[in-house]
């Protein structure tokens, strides 16, 4: 059987380093962290990841001041929230929890953040900073696999990663991440999308297949080759009367018949989710020590 590349035992080692880094900010400096998250509307899944930043901010010992609005807010009053924000010096980091409403621009929204706060790492500012190398901060997703990766001693240099997906929250940051010629990275990388041709013709080639499509089960065992490292990023509700709560969470790869080849393996739930927020958390320290100019 494949090993299991745990995510809830990786972030736990992870955010106590964190919480550490955060009492030593307190002691030596008087300085707390903050982080300011912005949620509009009411959708389940960002009801529930909001919760767990509250959470995971709270136990690390980052101030974390929340914002919740009906759907119906207007852009320009968020817009004007920012900016407020952004001249607030108990704030390091802003996040506004996404997918907004469809009256809002997206994109308006998230560049009004000053890329100094920005801990998703979606400034334009930031990304090309990324993109040549040089990150102020990187987006949680991505990061996080990336360290998951390295915690498990698993080899990224010199390795062929196919990644399938080409979002801008996941598969497009992570290319440039792991190809950086930089320690934990320094990779072959390939993307798959919808208008690949022959994607299993592809994957097959994968020493590295990180998987996030937005599919269930689009990824099986014959689409992948004996020992490789597969990294499911999706996130799947599907219906389960056996269940409590009438449904359960799948990835987007077969995960019992794709173990079985693999040498590692991420489990859904328990795999990527819990590396996002703590890298949210470890953005948001770095945001801190950056306001205040400490190494």
């Amino acid at each position: 059987m494949a090993k299991i590349l745990s995510g809830r035992e990786c972030a736990a080692t992870m955010r106590e380093e964190i919480r550490v880094q955060v009492e030593e900010l307190k002691n030596k400096h008087n300085l707390t962290p903050g982080l300011a998250v912005v949620l509009v509307g009411d959708d389940p899944a960002s009801v529930s990841y909001v919760k767990g930043k509250e959470k995971a901010c709270e136990k690390a010992g980052i101030m974390s001041r929340e914002y919740k609005f009906d759907a119906d807010y207007k852009e320009d009053a968020l817009l004007k929230l920012i900016d407020e924000l952004n001249h607030d010096n108990k704030i390091h980091g802003i996040l506004v929890q996404l997918p907004l409403p469809k009256h809002f621009n997206e994109e308006k929204v998230l560049f009004a953040i000053d890329p100094e706060k920005d801990v998703d790492g979606f400034h334009p500012v930031n990304l090309g900073k990324m993109m040549i190398g040089e990150p102020r901060f990187l987006p949680a997703t991505p990061h996080g696999i990336q360290q998951l990766l390295i915690r498990n001693d698993i080899e990224i240099a010199g390795k062929h990663v196919v990644i399938v997906g080409r979002s801008n929250i996941v598969g497009k940051p992570l290319a440039m991440i792991l190809v950086q010629k930089k320690p934990g990275a320094n990779a072959t990388v390939s993307m798959c999308h919808t208008g690949t041709k022959n994607m299993p013709d592809m994957t097959r080639q994968a020493d590295i297949l990180v998987v996030a499509a937005g599919r269930p089960h689009t990824v099986k065992a014959s689409m992948v080759k004996d020992g490789v490292v597969v990294v499911d990023v999706g996130v799947n509700r599907i219906e389960d009367k056996t269940k409590k709560k009438g449904f359960r969470l799948i990835g987007d790869v077969e995960f019992d018949e794709v173990s079985a080849k693999a040498s590692a393996i991420t489990p859904v739930p328990g795999g990527v989710g819990p590396m996002t927020i703590t890298m949210l958390l470890h953005n948001t320290l770095q945001a801190a020590k950056n306001h205040a100019g400490i190494p």
